[in-house]
């Protein structure tokens, strides 16, 4: 370790201070996690993407999670504290379309410079655990991971309707289609079936759901998303079955005007439909079916207007919120199903059906569903109330009576024979209803779908498999992966540049040895953010993980992250965790990989804006190009007003992003991370400003100055040294329990109060010696390097952090005193410290001895004192 006293200064310097410090725990190689005999710890931020450029947000949740590392390395733990990066993406292949480079020059350039920034942060990370997604090391792991899959059932290949954009020639998510067009390209998307690679995440819905209740320190609004998106219902499975008659087809739509008098399909002797709402069939109007249903399909042959009436639905929104939004539309086939509650029910193929839900089928009950009664109003089809309000006889008009499941309702002519009840025991009766008829039978049923994982893109992780006109689908030999990337690929050609490339696709049969070709597909990145920390357990081993460190370090202690990740990433985690336990690389205990998880708020930023002169839209500056002149913000170089948007969500588009490295080398790191973590509860929003920044900057230059004092001043033991030595442990106590619960910002309010104590207090030299330096021991884990310099200067040994965690007294405590304050005509203006059971005579006493109040009375004496015990004194001149 450097001598820090060979660099004493007078004034607080953090371009002297933390390199020094960064440099020294580099060469201690402090951070690196090794396995041994303590108790583990393992901390774990959400990896981030390589864009390039750490943002404050950036700092905020890494800050935290360096917090809780330090801080537990300091009570004792075997700490792990990882980095690596989520590299894959489309992302960097747009940037190689647009300049011409390739995506991997471009990601590991990015993280480069990320790289050097986290390091001035000073953040505790095991570098030498650190890989990139895109790492041929990584992946290669990750494509044998996927063949056990394979070979265990949960990864599986079918025909799936997919969003396609034309012109990029790829696969979109859902998110990436944005109204209805593609968000790259803008071409309209559309619904195409294709065969695509899946992961069963669906057999493990009930488990997945069931486990929730289990993840006690999850936030429950996490586990309310989970258990949401995952949608356990019970509902009732039926087949409508075949009429013989037809309706007298001709509602198509505007588009389609005509239509035939259609047949049943050779070998269809009905239409299987599951519905959650059984309890509504007595108010079923219609059947309709997905476009691309088999039935839909099989008609669609025949009948070139259903035909063009699908194609066009294809070309619209695919999501179930997209769905719900658009126009209902739909074309009468001119079939119809038998209702088993009496007369005939006609079939169309409806655009708001989807074939990945239930059966692909539904019965309209439009009284009771909105969506239904759009599509039966615009199409004249019948609204037969099933069940009323029990305070009202209203019947529905434009808007559905969907009553919630815990009102009571009147049951109109229920087919249950129900006449009264909740909307759950409405259902359950029915379906009993029903399954006593041979009508249908309950069924639990799952709104989660299997993981699509295709993804029709060069940069992200090769699927392992062969194509072979003999042998049909063949896994890769493990001896023979990775399969690597191959690096010479070009861009200027939309889609995937890897159905291109002969060389990479064409290869032997690893079954057979005939001629065959390469899965060009590659899979989507959330596959490779779904089992990093697994990985980081043992980065350099050559399998997916290796058993003991496995065991040893995971779970996850304590997860960090967006509550933007709450669902998808967290849920794909969830599911690989227990895939990587069924296929032999993780114990049982990490089927839930993540025991505690925290979800931090963001970091926001006022908006400037003008308005350019030339077209009247919105100008965007960012906040170094404004300053306030006589209470306004304008412009520097022009002096021009701006407007300003308070506390907005930061974004580059808006150009209200506050560059970290800017910061850092005007105030230091330590002021950054100070500010992130004391402005507010760390899981709401902060708001970034300039003032709060200067803020905290003077108040660690004031901690500086005061541990100078401490350190120059030579007093004797005194009388004051109980008192600080009672503040010093009410402060380890409070600070401990403020970091425990993850309240940073009460924590940091305790250590405010506890430089002032220090800063005021009137004892020993060894007293106050022996506070600052448990106050560098407390504020250590949020401003590292300052609470190192101190730590060294007041005759601290080795480093901080690795100083034991500071414990109260008891005994120090149990309060023997009380400060009480005094007001002089009501401001307060001193205070007064006396025997916790000092009786009022003695309190008058002292207060009239101090200082403030002798100035007050100015040699008279008080109108009134007045004494309120154990809180207050109140003294009117």
């Amino acid at each position: 370790m450097q001598d820090a006293d060979a660099h004493a200064d007078t004034s607080y310097d953090p371009a002297a201070i933390e390199p020094r410090w960064q440099s020294a725990w580099a060469d201690a190689d402090l951070f690196r996690a090794c396995r041994d005999g303590r108790d583990k710890y393992y901390v774990l931020e959400m990896f981030p993407y390589p864009s390039g450029n750490l943002h404050i947000g950036h700092v905020r949740n890494y800050s935290m999670g360096d917090v809780v590392a330090r801080y537990k390395a300091s009570c004792g733990f075997n700490v792990l504290h990882p980095i690596g990066w989520d590299a894959f993406g489309l992302p960097a292949e747009n940037a190689a379309m647009a300049s011409g480079g390739h995506p991997k020059d471009w990601t590991y350039g990015n993280i480069d410079r990320m790289r050097a920034q986290f390091r001035s942060l000073g953040l505790s990370f095991d570098w030498s655990r650190e890989f990139a997604t895109c790492d041929p090391e990584y992946y290669g792991q990750q494509q044998a991971l996927f063949l056990d899959m394979l070979e265990a059932g949960l990864a599986y290949r079918k025909s799936a309707t997919v969003n396609w954009d034309p012109i990029d020639m790829t696969v979109l998510a859902n998110e990436q289609v944005i109204d209805g067009k593609g968000w790259r390209s803008g071409a309209p998307v559309e619904r195409r079936e294709l065969v695509q690679w899946f992961f069963a995440i669906s057999e493990m819905a009930g488990e997945l759901l069931d486990a929730l209740d289990g993840l006690d320190h999850w936030p429950d609004k996490v586990r309310l998303m989970q258990a949401n998106w995952i949608g356990r219902s019970r509902g009732l499975q039926m087949t409508f079955p075949k009429a013989d008659g037809v309706t007298a087809a001709g509602a198509f739509g505007a588009a389609f005007g005509k239509g035939a008098h259609a047949s049943w399909p050779e070998g269809v002797d009905g239409i299987e439909v599951y519905t959650t709402r059984p309890d509504t069939l007595r108010g079923a109007s219609f059947v309709a079916v997905a476009p691309e249903h088999p039935l839909a399909r099989a008609l669609a042959g025949d009948d070139l207007d259903l035909a063009a009436f699908a194609a066009d639905v294809r070309r619209g929104g695919t999501t179930e919120a997209a769905l719900e939004t658009a126009e209902k539309r739909g074309y009468d086939t001119g079939l119809t199903v038998a209702n088993p509650l009496g007369g005939t029910l006609p079939v169309w193929v409806a655009n708001f059906v989807l074939l990945e839900y239930g059966t692909g089928a539904i019965f309209g009950c439009p009284a009771h569903d909105q969506r239904d009664l759009d599509f039966a109003r615009k199409y004249d089809l019948p609204v037969i109330d099933t069940f009323v309000a029990v305070d009202s006889d209203a019947r529905v008009g434009a808007e559905a009576f969907v009553p919630p499941k815990t009102e009571i309702v009147d049951y109109i002519d229920n087919p249950a024979g129900v006449t009264r009840a909740t909307g759950n025991e409405g259902i359950e009766a029915t379906i009993d209803w029903a399954e006593a008829r041979g009508l249908g039978r309950g069924k639990v049923q799952y709104r989660l779908r299997d993981w699509g994982l295709s993804r029709q893109r060069y940069w992200g992780c090769p699927i392992p498999v062969v194509h072979c006109d003999a042998c049909g689908v063949v896994p890769e030999r493990k001896e023979n992966l990775p399969v690597r990337l191959p690096d010479d690929v070009e861009f200027d050609t939309p889609g995937n540049p890897l159905d291109r490339h002969p060389t990479w696709r064409d290869v032997p049969c690893p079954k057979c040895g005939a001629a065959a070709r390469r899965e060009t597909d590659t899979m989507d990145t959330f596959v490779d953010s779904s089992w990093y920390f697994a990985r980081f357990t043992a980065p350099r081993a050559d399998s997916p993980t290796v058993t003991d460190d496995a065991a040893y370090w995971m779970n996850v202690d304590q997860y960090i992250g967006g509550v933007e990740h709450a669902i998808l990433h967290l849920l794909y985690s969830r599911f690989f965790a227990r895939a990587m336990h069924r296929t032999g690389h993780l114990p049982a205990a990490a089927r839930e990989p993540f025991d505690a998880l925290f979800t931090q708020g963001m970091v926001t930023h006022a908006i400037y804006k003008t308005v350019r002169d030339r077209d009247g839209r919105d100008q965007f500056h960012y906040p170094a190009e404004v300053e306030v002149r006589d209470g306004v913000h304008v412009l520097k170089d022009d002096g021009r007003p701006v407007t300003v948007v308070p506390s907005a969500k930061m974004s580059k588009s808006k150009n209200n992003v506050v560059d970290p490295q800017a910061i850092v080398a005007q105030y230091g790191a330590d002021t950054a991370r100070w500010f992130v973590l004391s402005d507010s509860p760390p899981e709401r929003d902060v708001e970034w400003t300039a003032a709060g920044a200067e803020g905290a900057h003077r108040h660690l230059a004031r901690v500086w100055r005061i541990a100078a004092d401490v350190a120059r001043a030579d007093r004797p033991a005194n009388d004051h040294d109980v008192a600080l030595d009672r503040a010093t442990a009410r402060a380890v106590a409070e600070v401990t329990e403020g970091l425990d619960g993850f309240g940073f910002n009460k924590a940091v309010a305790k250590l405010y109060e506890f430089t002032n104590a220090i800063n005021k207090s009137d004892a020993g030299a060894d007293a106050r010696r022996h506070a600052m330096r448990v106050l560098a021991q407390l504020m250590a884990p949020m401003t590292p390097h300052l609470a190192e310099e101190i730590w060294h200067r007041l005759g601290g040994e080795g480093f901080v952090m690795r100083a034991p965690w500071p414990k109260a007294d008891p005994t120090l405590l149990v309060d023997d005193t009380v400060t009480l304050p005094i007001q002089i005509n009501g401001k307060r203006r001193s205070e007064v410290t006396v025997a916790a059971d000092a009786d009022r005579a003695v309190v008058e006493a002292q207060v009239l001895r101090d200082a403030a109040v002798l100035r007050a009375l100015d040699g008279g004496a008080p109108r009134k004192l007045i004494v309120v015990p154990g809180r207050i004194v109140n003294v009117v001149v």
